[in-house]
């Protein structure tokens, strides 16, 4: 298992070349945007999210919105440490953060959930091969996350590995 200094070092040094392998197809604007997600991704999004890391101090006291995440899910856990699933879930809770945010400040003048909603989809409606990029950035920078952990695929939850358990004991045993 990496160190998080490990990590820090692989993502910076990564992230540019990840986002040249972007620059043929979308031009300048991709190299950028898959590169700052990719940095954005091991730096501010890790799966380390589910622990007390580096990746968590460098939100601030804004690490005070991870705490529930990282109490419910325990580390390495299926739903932090997989790929797809860790990275959406991320996202899913800091999606959650905000239309929460957006519903306690609309006295203020916030706007409503359904108006980011029309603006995230009029986004993705003019920007989607920019934002696949971004979306790939963060996955990847997930994966060689995974990678340095030496553990790409998480070990299932405990209720599966205890059935899968019982299922095999439940099995007919030859007779010699």
């Amino acid at each position: 298992m990496a160190s998080g200094r490990a990590h820090d070092r692989a993502t910076t040094l990564l992230a540019l070349p990840f986002g040249l392998l972007w620059a043929p197809a979308l031009g300048p604007h991709g190299l950028v945007t898959a590169a700052v997600a990719f940095l954005l991704g091991g730096l501010w999004l890790s799966p380390d999210l589910d622990t007390r890391s580096r990746v968590t101090a460098r939100w601030g006291p804004l690490a005070v919105f991870w705490w529930p995440y990282r109490r419910f899910l325990r580390h390495r856990s299926l739903l932090s440490h997989s790929p797809l699933l860790g990275t959406a879930g991320r996202l899913a809770w800091l999606a959650g953060l905000i239309v929460a945010a957006c519903l306690l400040l609309m006295p203020l003048g916030a706007p409503p959930p359904q108006r980011l909603a029309g603006g995230l989809i009029t986004l993705w409606e003019q920007q989607r091969p920019l934002l696949i990029a971004a979306l790939v950035g963060l996955e990847a920078s997930a994966w060689l996350h995974l990678l340095q952990d030496g553990d790409p695929l998480p070990r299932p939850p405990r209720l599966l590995r205890a059935c899968a358990r019982w299922r095999r004991s439940q099995k007919p045993r030859r007779r010699r």
